[in-house]
């Protein structure tokens, strides 16, 4: 794991190594501004978000890449767009749903790589307000909601397009009939870039941009990605960037994301990636899509959604977890569901997960431990035996559960401690409260 050392002299470091593999011209140097600083650590202490992936491609209820995997002729993929009415979309039930779960911020698809926008955007009439009998912008809607509630809102926006002719068509969306020899980057670019001016003008405050697709072209294709990045940040300089692009962060990237992976993992082969000093978001899905999948019901049981959860602040990331909502504009029964254990346990433990920095040791096959001040919780998920050794280089001033406040036995040894209990530990996840200096 690399240092952790001052985030304006990691993006300066990062910079000059970029310049150096020919990425960006040394003189694009980027300094985040005081007020970006500060939503780097609202976003660090935030440590749980909810992603929400939806769009014309919950009609099909066959996951968001329906469109590219069954080589849907983007006409007639369009005539989807004449029957989407999510009649039952209600962006305060999405909200207090997600509230209920403990989640501090909300991730939704603005336009997904179909190329069809959630909003009501003036650079196409291929959106959610024009091109439906819907009519609404729900984004305009879930904006409003998240501000009465007090849930930040970040935004999902692709720099790929499977529709568009002027789009340089690249690993993907081959079979969709667009055009050959069309391609106007120029056209393209500007286009992506008034429809987040227009995101970051007209919704209010957004908490990041989370831009997915780059990884459709090799390393040497110019996204022109310091251009873009300077002008969101000039237009809301605390709005974060997040690129998933399965590479070290490029200059004027904010946080750094790791797609079905753990940092320091890498079992989805997305995430093989150096882990920076920015700060960390890992992404997983409830089930086994991201859009909404009719025959998915096989998600996540409560101990596994809470255990991902606790492994990533352990690892000092949070977690987005995915949601892809039904095409009538509700979220599944079962997610829902999952929301609500979630919560629960977070309403009891939410103070060691909260706030908190990944602990000094390493996870292991224990577990793994969070801090704050002098408290370190040491998070137990999968014991073996009633003695639980903890690599420290700290002093021990007392250990107690967390959940009652009744001591915890313990015996210093070399490099660490070792826990002490009556009975294996089988609890969710047992957590011990360390007093350390």
């Amino acid at each position: 794991m690399a240092p952790v050392f001052d985030s304006r002299a990691a993006s300066l470091v990062l910079t000059f190594f970029l310049a150096g593999s020919g990425i960006v011209s040394s003189q694009e140097q980027y300094v985040p501004s005081e007020e970006n600083l500060k939503a780097r650590e609202e976003f660090r202490d935030s440590k749980f978000g909810i992603f929400l992936h939806w769009g014309l491609y919950s009609m099909t209820a066959q996951g968001e890449w329906y469109m590219n995997t069954h080589n849907i002729d983007r006409d007639e993929y369009a005539c989807l767009a004449s029957g989407f009415y999510p009649s039952l979309f209600r962006a305060s039930e999405w909200v207090s749903a997600i509230k209920a779960s403990g989640a501090k911020y909300i991730c939704i698809t603005s336009r997904h790589h179909d190329g069809f926008s959630m909003f009501g955007t003036g650079e196409s009439d291929y959106n959610i307000v024009d091109a439906t009998p819907f009519g609404r912008d729900i984004l305009k809607e879930l904006a409003k909601e998240c501000r009465r509630q007090g849930i930040r809102l970040h935004l999902y926006y692709s720099h790929l397009d499977w529709r568009r002719d002027d789009y340089p068509i690249g690993n993907t969306g081959h079979g969709t009939g667009r055009k050959e020899g069309t391609a106007d980057w120029n056209s393209y670019y500007s286009f992506m870039n008034n429809q987040l001016r227009e995101l970051l003008t007209k919704y209010g405050k957004i908490g990041a941009i989370w831009f997915d697709g780059v990884w459709d072209h090799p390393e040497n294709f110019d996204w022109q990605l310091e251009e873009q990045y300077r002008l969101i940040h000039e237009l809301q300089p605390a709005c974060l960037i997040g690129n998933n692009h399965h590479r070290t962060p490029y200059p004027g990237e904010d946080f750094q994301m790791f797609e079905r992976d753990l940092p320091g993992e890498n079992t989805a082969g997305l995430s093989g990636q150096e882990i920076s000093a920015l700060p960390l978001e890992t992404c997983e899905t409830m089930n086994h899509h991201w859009g909404y999948a009719i025959e998915d019901n096989d998600y996540k049981s409560p101990e596994e959604l809470v255990h991902y959860l606790v492994k990533a602040a352990g690892r000092n990331a949070n977690l987005l977890l995915n949601i892809g909502p039904r095409p009538d504009g509700t979220l599944p029964d079962i997610a829902v569901e999952r929301l609500r254990e979630v919560g629960d346990w977070m309403s009891v433990y939410g103070e060691t997960i909260y706030g908190t920095r990944g602990g000094d040791m390493p996870p292991q096959k224990w577990g793994v431990s969070t801090i704050k001040g002098d408290r370190l919780y040491i998070h137990i998920l999968d014991a073996e035996e009633n003695v639980i050794f903890v690599p420290l280089d700290r002093e021990v001033a007392g250990a107690i559960y967390f959940k009652d406040k009744a001591p915890v036995s313990y015996v210093s040894k070399d490099g660490g401690i070792e826990l002490c209990f009556d009975s294996v530990p089988d609890e969710i996840d047992t957590v011990i409260e360390l007093v350390v200096r």
